[in-house]
């Protein structure tokens, strides 16, 4: 059997109007759709996180949001505009001994970046993480579908009944990001001693200030003998 990540749940498609009910308040007076923090992400490259915060700060404002960021930032962001990332590769990785493989689809703006050495080695380390990371099934934290979050978050609100009201959310916070570290790509630290302890976000970022692209991990498969 395999495990498949994507841009949704695994192993479905999902459109990205499947984004729209979801939101997140990040303030009193600001809420924050998961479709314009999609956008904005996809335009610049930056982190999820970044770009809720550079989207409230901006009221919501797209274009006031890339500046914000570029000012935060600095060379790693870059307002890619429109451009939609249409070109790409498709890597794969077989472990030693042939019981573990993964397949990954990585896409950029153009063929020539797609052929572009560092590019090709990027997915390749990607799909080498992937290989030694069976728990990861998500490209990114929006992908984790709305039930799947609230299943989990329930469970460790469970958990912190009996701790303080006032540190109950935090802690609740702190577990759930603990836990997507473990299934969302883009949050896992790379195992590889050679990156130096940084994240799969982290390393795309830099490739994409390196590129001038979009660089987007849309999809991949990880299989596994028995499983």
């Amino acid at each position: 059997m395999s495990a498949v990540g994507r841009a949704g749940r695994p192993g479905q498609g999902r459109p990205d109007g499947d984004l729209q009910g979801q939101e997140s308040r990040l303030d009193a007076g600001s809420i924050i759709s998961a479709k314009d923090v999609k956008a904005l992400r996809d335009r610049t490259g930056a982190g999820m996180m970044d770009c809720k915060k550079a989207l409230s700060e901006a009221g919501g404002d797209i274009e006031k949001a890339i500046e914000i960021l570029r000012v935060a930032l600095g060379k790693k962001i870059q307002d890619l505009g429109e451009r939609v990332a249409t070109e790409g590769t498709i890597q794969s990785y077989i472990h030693a001994g042939a019981k573990v493989g993964v397949l990954i689809e990585v896409d950029c703006n153009t063929d020539f970046v797609a052929t572009n050495e560092d590019f090709v080695a990027f997915a390749r380390d990607v799909a080498m993480q992937i290989a030694a990371s069976p728990s990861v099934s998500y490209v990114s934290r929006e992908d984790v579908p709305q039930d799947v979050r609230d299943a989990e978050a329930r469970i460790y609100e469970q958990e912190a009944a009996e701790k303080p009201e006032n540190v109950r959310e935090k802690i609740v916070a702190g577990k759930l990001d603990s836990w997507y570290q473990t299934i969302v790509l883009l949050e896992q630290e790379m195992h590889n001693p050679k990156f130096e302890g940084k994240t799969v976000q982290q390393l795309r970022d830099e490739l994409t200030a390196k590129t001038g692209e979009n660089v987007v991990i849309r999809r991949f498969v990880r299989f596994a003998v028995g499983q």
